[in-house]
């Protein structure tokens, strides 16, 4: 149930009981989340992988002040006590989630377990009585999707996603640049994202490598990119298609085994994984696998091995906007590549770096005139170019802050994020057919 899970843990999806943060603040009402704690907020963990260790540890950091960090779940016994010694506090464990908040008496639930049970947590949350914190992605199927709106439209409680690319000093001066009108009408976003040898592999190592766990990297990851994209183009998308395919990992392997400790060929697997030498992930994965059978350094080529690892995506919006989206998993570098092309001129942000490119250069180019690099960005410190404090400060400090950038969502643009993504692979399970978001939910 830990954000590092595959689905040799489905007893627990099935059973239940038992924070960066990744670009958009999903919430109804953010004043009254901060007003109806009256002090402290009361916040639990469920789901003690890397990403619940990231959040509590910046909550413990830099916000003890105004957040009480209450209790810790998983359904990994072993994982939730090494995850309470990692991070040096005495909050209580748990492994049943219900228990927890009833002994706690949470009034925030802070959910970064496997994405396909997000949506379980999510709605047993509100049903608890809770504000929900949710790592991205919302939900990995149109059928969650419909439950959490269904259950936010009843509910007094809150939700947050926490996608934070919005919050990076380049992306906010997109969105002021495309608010000011500088590039005219914007007609069309081509978006490339590029994951180098390490990164993209790291998601066929572990649990993501199943659609039922993740909803392919279209979803697990993917989902940070359609909520940028959404927000600049200030629309929702109407239709998606895609194409899709594993070309690298998987079965295209030579050899395999299980995972990397176990292997024979570790001197001639490119994609080999010493977890070894990471005292960390020995603690929180290693030595806490007779509970759950969950293979960190799980094999890229395993057979089962059922996500994309290149991808393209076209997606038209209600304004009219086109975004022409690719990603591959198995690139020399890492980074993306985003152009805006508006009737007045273009926008290019590329953040990737290796090969000889420059990292990270914003340059807006009108039609007529003389292109330039954009170098008035307000930077600030923490993780991403400080995009996680911005939406940490946002959730915990400042969530009735005047916002200009719009840089907060409802609850349904959060949920478009990841049905775009889930209407991407939905399309490649159909031969690239055209679908319509309509047609997955309603809002």
């Amino acid at each position: 149930m830990n954000s590092q899970t595959n689905m040799t843990r489905r007893d627990f999806m099935v059973k239940g009981g038992g924070v960066v943060l990744a670009s958009t603040i999903v919430m109804n009402n953010a004043a009254s989340f901060a007003a109806q704690a009256g002090g402290k907020r009361r916040v639990a963990l469920v789901g003690t992988g890397g990403r619940g260790m990231y959040w509590c540890g910046e909550m413990l950091k830099n916000y003890a002040d105004v957040v009480d960090f209450v209790g810790l779940c998983d359904n990994n016994g072993k994982r939730v006590e090494a995850v309470q010694k990692l991070l040096g506090t005495s909050a209580p464990t748990f492994t049943d989630f219900d228990l927890m908040i009833k002994q706690t008496k949470a009034d925030t639930v802070l959910v970064t377990t496997v994405d396909a049970i997000h949506s379980r947590y999510i709605l047993r949350g509100l049903e608890l009585g809770c504000d929900v914190i949710s790592e991205k992605p919302l939900c990995t199927d149109e059928k969650q999707c419909q439950a959490i709106l269904d259950a936010q439209k009843k509910s007094s409680k809150k939700i947050i996603v926490t996608h934070n690319a919005r919050h990076y000093p380049e992306a906010k001066k997109i969105k002021q640049l495309i608010m000011d009108k500088a590039l005219g009408d914007l007609v069309s976003v081509d978006y490339h994202e590029y994951l180098n040898t390490s990164h993209g592999s790291s998601y066929f190592h572990r649990w993501h490598h199943l659609k039922e766990n993740s909803g392919t990297l279209l979803v697990t990851k993917s989902c940070h990119h359609f909520d940028q994209v959404n927000w600049w183009v200030n629309s929702k998308p109407v239709e998606v298609l895609a194409r899709g395919d594993l070309r690298v990992y998987g079965r295209n392997g030579a050899f395999r085994s299980t995972h990397c400790r176990k292997c024979e060929h570790t001197k001639e697997c490119k994609y080999y994984m010493d977890i070894t030498k990471n005292e960390r992930l020995m603690k929180m994965y290693a030595n806490c696998e007779s509970e759950d059978g969950y293979l960190y350094d799980g094999c890229v080529y395993r057979m089962n091995i059922n996500i994309y690892d290149t991808m393209s995506v076209i997606v038209k919006y209600e304004n009219g906007v086109i975004l022409s989206y690719t990603a591959n998993a198995f690139l020399p570098y890492e980074g993306q590549a985003i152009y805006f092309n508006g009737s007045k001129g273009r926008i290019d942000w590329n953040t990737y770096s290796g090969g000889g490119f420059k990292n990270n250069e914003l340059r807006f180019a009108p039609n007529f005139g003389k292109s330039e690099v954009i170098t008035d960005l307000q930077r600030r410190t923490g993780g991403h170019g400080g995009a996680d404090s911005s939406i940490q400060d946002m959730i915990f400090r400042e969530p009735d802050a005047a916002d200009p950038l719009g840089l907060r969502a409802d609850v349904q643009q959060g949920a478009m994020a990841a049905l775009i993504g889930i209407a991407a692979y939905r399309s490649i399970e159909r031969g690239g057919a055209v679908v319509k978001i309509a047609d997955l939910v309603t809002t």
